[in-house]
């Protein structure tokens, strides 16, 4: 009953996320301050995800939110904070009382979505994934953490080390300039 409105439901939302990142990362290179930049780049890197899923490349999607939207994100809003870059504010980007409604908009828009997708006659089975038992072999995952944690292992817990030494440093030199 619900498969003829399935490859309407991709076709929307691939235009729908890939509108998204178009507008998130012009709204990311058009900002002053860096925080407010910062944050516009996560939403395009979660716009980028949600089409790798749609994509059907999940483990790519969860890798462009854990390293690029997560941790990369953490680094640059550090080096933000530690150059002292971004005002208080700046922090508040969206100015004025048509900025709000827009954002109220897109907010009741993304409510609506979810209360349409709960109270569809689509069957969500077909739409998320049913969680089965990994496969025997491994899968996309086993295939990238087996050389990973085995043949490459010294190298990774290296550059741990690197970074936690970078991060050290960083910190370091940060107090020495507020001492003097």
């Amino acid at each position: 009953m619900g498969n003829e409105f399935l490859p309407l439901f991709y076709t929307f939302h691939f235009y729908l996320f890939g509108l998204l990142a178009l507008a998130c990362a012009l709204m990311f290179v058009t900002r002053k301050s860096p925080v407010a930049a910062a944050i516009w780049l996560v939403g395009t890197m979660f716009a980028l995800a949600a089409l790798y899923v749609m994509l059907d490349a999940q483990f790519v999607g969860v890798m462009q939110v854990l390293v690029y939207a997560g941790a990369i994100m953490v680094v640059f809003l550090f080096v933000v904070m530690l150059l002292n870059l971004g005002q208080p504010a700046d922090l508040n980007d969206i100015r004025g009382k048509w900025g709000r409604l827009l954002a109220g908009f897109v907010g009741l828009g993304l409510v609506a979505e979810l209360m349409a997708l709960t109270k569809s006659p689509l069957d969500l089975r077909l739409v998320v994934p049913a969680v089965t038992a990994p496969p025997q072999t491994g899968g996309v995952i086993a295939s990238i953490a087996a050389p990973m944690f085995k043949e490459y292992l010294l190298a990774f817990e290296l550059t741990s080390i690197l970074l936690l030494a970078a991060i050290m440093g960083a910190v370091v030199l940060a107090k020495k300039k507020d001492a003097r």
